[in-house]
């Protein structure tokens, strides 16, 4: 393999954006990233804070200056540093702060930005980064000597193979993150129709107050879940009858009238409750890190809202640290079982997910075990629609903390068990393949890792092998 030692600086432009001043934002309009939105998008995650800037500024900064473009590159140049991303069509246009970021364009005719993209990221990029940042209370990189850094630059089909084999283990990574997010906005909508809009409930009503038979209205019921219509449904029981079977007798569980609560109207035979009523609540706690026997060798998980921080989906299947049993000791809540509700009760307040492993959790947490009538997949989905109320249940100076005090009498609104079954029993199937795709990804992401040093060094055999 034929290679030429360049540095970055020769083989594309390297720069950053026009100064964009707080006063500038807007509430809608070009997208304006941060070191914070590049980090989740270079995860797959959605951006958890929109900023934008108008489109007047941005056209003309655009049209005397440039604006990223696809397959330019963005790198993390203060704080958490050399975190890449490249640049997709889905994020055009937006903009970006300086100082930040710093943005690679206009590469060389024989360099694929691909390439560039993918050494950015692997042990040996990332160590050179670290080996021209500045700082020691924050940390930064700057343009100059990002510059300055040297790249052993194959030949430009060296640089495609490479490029294609790495993308395909990418690709299923993406399409996985893709079905999973889609998957997890079912189990979303799905709760907010049944649980919290009573959608069933009110398409009777309606077809009822307006002089419809009782079989019209469940007509109505199974057009709402089904979101088919009439005549839809009428194909359906001729063409897949225990389908048509199966939707009547979900639509039967759904009452017909409302009754009043102190929550408002709910449906008729539903009750209001307290999360605290529901499901055991606990916290957790650290062990000395100073006492080596709680985690020298360690095999037991014990999480912290960091990785939960790191989640593309709402499933924990691994914890970046494991204590020992004597750790475990330490810890009031002891070892959480599988299905555990995992909320990061501060720093921020929110995150989610579902414990996959027996866990043990820090102080930074609030777990719900679900031991009664509410599943862990209702209990979740019942945090992601109360999330405004739990913030705003949160107190502190320093940081927001919400209390176990505080989040135990939060309203819960307790449909019958059969629709509480009903839901959990499409949900469980929605988060099971959820779990399934989570498991081939962390397969994926070793094999990439573990090819990718490989791969950009050079090693021939190893291509020779895997194509």
């Amino acid at each position: 393999m034929s290679s030429n030692l360049v540095k970055l600086g020769e083989i594309c432009r390297i720069g950053s954006s026009k100064r964009i001043k707080r006063a500038d934002y807007v509430q809608e309009g070009i997208p304006f990233f941060r070191s914070k939105e590049i980090i989740e998008l270079s995860k797959g995650n959605s951006i958890s804070t929109e900023l934008f800037i108008s489109k007047e500024q941005y056209n003309q900064i655009n049209e005397k200056f440039g604006s990223p473009d696809v397959g330019d590159i963005l790198i993390t140049s203060v704080g958490t540093l050399g975190v890449a991303y490249q640049v997709e069509q889905t994020q055009l246009p937006f903009y970006f702060k300086d100082g930040n970021l710093t943005w690679l364009s206009q590469f060389s005719k024989g360099v694929n930005p691909r390439w560039i993209f993918y050494w950015l990221n692997s042990p040996e990029g990332q160590r050179k980064i670290d080996e021209i940042s500045i700082g020691s209370t924050q940390k930064a990189i700057t343009i100059v000597a990002l510059k300055s850094i040297e790249v052993q630059l194959p030949n430009k089909d060296e640089q495609d193979r490479t490029v294609k084999i790495l993308d395909s283990v990418t690709g299923k990574i993406s399409t996985n993150a893709k079905t999973n997010q889609t998957l997890e906005q079912i189990a979303q909508a799905l709760f907010k129709s049944w649980i919290v809009d009573f959608d069933p409930v009110k398409a009777k009503i309606s077809v009822l107050e307006a002089g419809g038979t009782t079989e019209e209205a469940e007509l109505a019921a199974m057009s709402m879940i089904a979101a088919k219509s009439s005549e839809q449904l009428a194909e359906l029981k001729q063409s897949k009858p225990d389908t048509y079977e199966q939707l009547a007798q979900t639509a039967a569980l759904f009452p017909s009238a409302m009754q009043e609560s102190e929550l408002g109207e709910i449906p008729e035979g539903w009750s209001v409750s307290t999360i605290g009523e529901e499901v055991h609540i606990s916290g957790g706690g650290t062990p000395s890190t100073k006492n080596k026997d709680f985690w020298e060798n360690g095999s037991i998980h014990w999480t912290t809202p960091k990785d939960l921080s790191n989640l593309r989906d709402k499933v924990l299947a691994d914890t970046e640290r494991k204590i020992t049993e004597a750790g475990l000791e330490k810890i009031s809540s002891g070892l959480l079982p599988v299905n555990t509700v995992l909320m990061s009760s501060r720093a921020p307040v929110g995150y989610l997910a579902l414990a996959k492993v027996p866990v043990a959790i820090n102080q930074g947490y609030i777990a719900m075990r679900c031991e009664k009538l509410l599943s862990p997949e209702f209990t979740l989905q019942w945090a992601v629609s109360n999330m405004d109320e739990i913030k705003q249940r949160a107190s502190g100076t320093t940081f927001a903390e919400i209390s176990k005090k505080n989040f135990r009498p939060i309203s819960v609104v307790v449909p019958t068990e059969g629709i509480i079954k009903k839901y959990s029993d499409q949900a469980q199937s929605l988060y099971e393949k959820i779990y399934a795709a989570v498991e081939e990804t962390r397969a994926l992401s070793s094999i990439r890792d573990t090819l990718l040093p490989q791969l950009l060094s050079g090693n021939k055999s190893l291509k020779e092998h895997i194509a």
